[in-house]
């Protein structure tokens, strides 16, 4: 009798945590639709099972171990609906590095979830685990006598046989994220993407052509800076000073070309416009690997970049990011993609800070070092940091306002005030850059463009969303300025910096 209790009580457990997960579901932003294929309800059912039943296993608890699951469960949708809020895109399969790269950098994820959010849900975790293990005992009998080993063995295989059938159906995506999610749920997109992450990548990148010795007098040096979050911001509010990116007004009056720049990502994700610009590739190419290029090529996949054709040419490549090289693998990554050197910040030190992060004048200072020491052409490319987010850790200085607007902000505009703030040392980067490059004794190029737009949510609810293209610019010590206004994607940017310069003219490439 005993055992067959326990047998039951495991079964209902499961239908109940079953029916919660639809529950918090439902609290998702966006909310997945109940009329969804057969499939995906077979994979959430599959999931959900072998998850109760591994923690039930290990715990000996069934009602405990469902408000384990839920819990989790309950958080993803927590973190789900916060990405959303901020990046306005869900969650997906592949942001599952989301958790471990909390722990190590929290100050770039916690935030954006709310401190206070944050701080609930572990404090609630917490709880519940503390009042499971209290209030629900494990059987006195033993184990494969009480009829939990029968439930947990029946629910497996039933979570085994849904994902089966759900997955022979094999779900279409769309690699929209908020159209999948919609259709598919939260558990179902996520065993779909995490699929079709195993396909490997074998695309051609515009740099995957033969390069024969070539003979070229006065390579230039080449500068490229992905500078953070770098946009124009002064069409969302006319009291913002002109003069904030006076430099940069400047170098694009000078320039070979400039214009607005399309970017695979809004608020971050940086990597995903670093890629498009060092492979030449766009985003509509890679399937799922669009959310995370880097593991791709950590997993193996060989691809020609910008800096393994600059070094066919006989340039030394560097990089330059100012933060952990482990972040995004980029420590394994980058010498894959063709960079001789990788500089993080270790490179740099605590008084070369302007805010949290390593500033610009450090950067720029650490190029022009680089430069000076030159054996060789180089090609450098800069990863900067001083203004990422989060904007509403740092304090507005009284002073902002009048040096930063010529009338007061509307409430609620520190975030933006704390940017321009920012904004104004990338401007002076880009004039230190300049002056360098300028006296070089050789022909030295230099190429700006933003990531992705900043993190301003409560600034976009006053003035207006910005539709997610950031700036960009082409000069050259050698003068010619074309003046050419010329919009375009982040995977076409190197490949019409290369050809304005004369380094591609008499190379084939996919964009030809």
């Amino acid at each position: 009798m005993v055992a067959e209790e326990s047998f039951i009580s495991v079964l209902t457990a499961s239908l109940t945590g079953l029916v919660l997960s639809v529950i918090i579901e439902r609290l998702m932003v966006p909310r997945p639709v109940l009329a969804r294929p057969w499939a995906a309800w077979a994979l959430h059912g599959g999931l959900w099972f072998l998850s109760y039943s591994l923690i039930t296993l290990v715990s000996g608890r069934p009602w405990f171990s469902v408000a384990i699951v839920s819990a989790f469960m309950l958080m993803l949708v927590l973190v789900n609906n916060a990405k959303v809020k901020s990046l306005h895109e869900p969650f997906v399969f592949q942001d599952y590095e989301y958790f471990t790269d909390a722990i190590r950098h929290p100050r770039l994820y916690i935030p954006f979830l709310g401190w206070w959010k944050f701080l609930g849900a572990a404090a609630g975790f917490i709880l519940a685990v503390s009042i499971g293990l209290w209030g629900e005992s494990v059987p006195e009998q033993q184990f494969i006598l009480s009829g939990q080993l029968g439930g947990i063995l029946v629910l497996s295989l039933l979570g085994i046989l849904f994902l089966l059938a759900g997955n022979h159906e094999s779900l279409p995506v769309s690699f929209n994220p908020r159209q999948d999610v919609v259709a598919l749920g939260l558990l179902a997109s996520f065993w779909r993407y995490g699929r079709e992450e195993r396909t490997p990548l074998k695309i051609p990148s515009p740099f995957d052509f033969s390069v024969s010795e070539r003979q070229m007098n006065d390579l230039p040096h080449l500068v490229a800076i992905q500078s953070e979050s770098f946009f124009d911001p002064r069409p969302l509010f006319p009291g913002i000073r002109p003069d904030v990116l006076a430099e940069f007004d400047r170098l694009k009056k000078e320039a070979l070309f400039h214009g607005r720049l399309k970017v695979p990502a809004w608020g971050a994700n940086t990597v995903r416009t670093e890629f498009a610009f060092l492979s030449g590739i766009g985003e509509d190419g890679l399937g799922v690997h669009r959310f995370n290029p880097y593991r791709a090529i950590a997993a193996g996949w060989n691809i020609p970049s910008l800096a393994s054709f600059l070094k066919s040419l006989g340039y030394r490549t560097v990089c330059i990011h100012p933060y952990p090289a482990s972040f995004y693998r980029r420590d394994r990554v980058y010498p894959c993609l063709g960079f001789d050197e990788f500089l993080d910040i270790r490179t740099f030190d605590d008084t070369m800070r302007s805010g949290p992060y390593i500033g610009d004048a450090a950067v720029a200072d650490k190029v022009g070092a680089i430069l000076r020491d030159a054996a060789g052409p180089l090609f450098i490319f800069v990863i900067t940091m001083e203004n990422h987010g989060p904007l509403h850790l740092e304090q507005v200085a009284h002073s902002d306002i009048e040096s930063l607007y010529t009338e007061p902000p509307p409430a609620g505009c520190d975030d933006l005030t704390i940017y321009l703030r920012h904004l104004r040392n990338a401007d002076q980067m880009v004039a230190r850059l300049r002056q360098t490059l300028a006296e070089c004794r050789q022909p030295a190029s230099l190429c700006w463009f933003g990531d992705h737009v900043p993190i301003m949510s409560a600034v976009y609810e006053i003035f207006g969303k910005p539709g997610g293209e950031v700036e960009y610019v082409c000069w050259s010590n050698q003068g010619k300025a074309a003046f050419c206004d010329a919009n375009l994607s982040a995977n076409t940017l190197s490949m019409s910096w290369l050809r304005e310069l004369g380094l591609i003219s008499n190379l084939k490439s996919l964009f030809q």
